[in-house]
């Protein structure tokens, strides 16, 4: 029972924590740049903001590293055109990691193929030499609304 109130204490402090988080402000001009980064197809920006243990995880099942992101991104093979955040939540578990998660509706032009959809996603963040990376992303595209 000491062990479930000291989870439940650690869990809502936790949360009172990250939203006054000093670095909150931080990590979400940082993904504002990555999502401006990938809709534009900026290289240099792509490089900028992405970790260079960059691992994404497409909703497709496909995982891309930095350089093949960047590559299919800056040579236009996936086009972001419309990527808004229905759900964003930030978590800080330990100094220099950011967590956010939430669903976004990604809309993306890839081969050919266009794909909108609402994903659930989880995005990792770390702070590397005093700047805010993206490390990691994973998601899964979430079922249509029932009507």
């Amino acid at each position: 029972m000491k062990t479930l109130i000291a989870a439940l204490s650690l869990l809502f402090g936790f949360q009172v924590f990250a939203e006054d988080h000093p670095s909150l402000a931080s990590v979400k001009t940082a993904d504002k740049a990555r999502v401006a980064a990938m809709q534009l197809g900026d290289r240099e920006k792509l490089d900028a903001v992405f970790s260079d243990e960059l691992r994404y995880a497409h909703s497709n099942g496909i995982v891309d590293t930095k350089k093949s992101f960047i590559e299919i991104l800056s040579a236009g093979k996936t086009k972001y055109v419309g990527y808004d955040y229905e759900e964003q939540n930030f978590t800080f578990p330990v100094p220099g990691i950011a967590l956010m998660t939430g669903r976004a509706h990604v809309q993306a032009e890839s081969e050919g193929k266009a794909m909108d959809a609402v994903l659930s996603f989880l995005a990792v963040w770390r702070e590397e030499k005093g700047q805010w990376r993206f490390l990691a992303w994973q998601s899964c595209k979430l079922p249509a609304a029932v009507k």
